[in-house]
């Protein structure tokens, strides 16, 4: 379970069930109780910190993903869990992309990348 930003209590919170293997990185064997009580605490004190959390289930990866205030998401894809990460080339929300060139770019560069017409 890798957790990035948040405090060092919670840090120190999750060390009394898990190993710190490297900086905020935690990994243990916990029941499906003592997990889902983990992350229910780890939602509530990250605050604007990231965390995710990997865990064994019954599937065909053996294995899911839960994610807290992180821009990479989990998305299902017939069946397999996909982590789906923004573009960072996409215009924001209810923008439109812009289709021609950039604005200063001469004509003889234009119709080199977009062709003539």
């Amino acid at each position: 379970m890798p957790t990035s930003h948040v405090g060092h209590g919670l840090s120190g919170f999750l060390t009394r069930w898990m190993l710190e293997i490297s900086a905020r990185v935690f990994v243990g064997n916990l029941s499906v109780r003592i997990r889902d009580v983990l992350w229910a605490e780890i939602q509530q004190y990250a605050g604007q910190g990231r965390a995710l959390l990997a865990h064994t289930t019954n599937n065909e990866q053996g294995f899911t993903f839960r994610t807290h205030d992180h821009a990479w998401h989990p998305a299902d894809h017939e069946g397999i869990t996909l982590i789906r990460r923004p573009d960072p080339n996409a215009p924001p929300a209810g923008q439109v992309p812009r289709t021609g060139p950039p604005p200063g770019w001469s004509r003889a560069a234009k119709r080199r990348r977009f062709g003539r017409g």
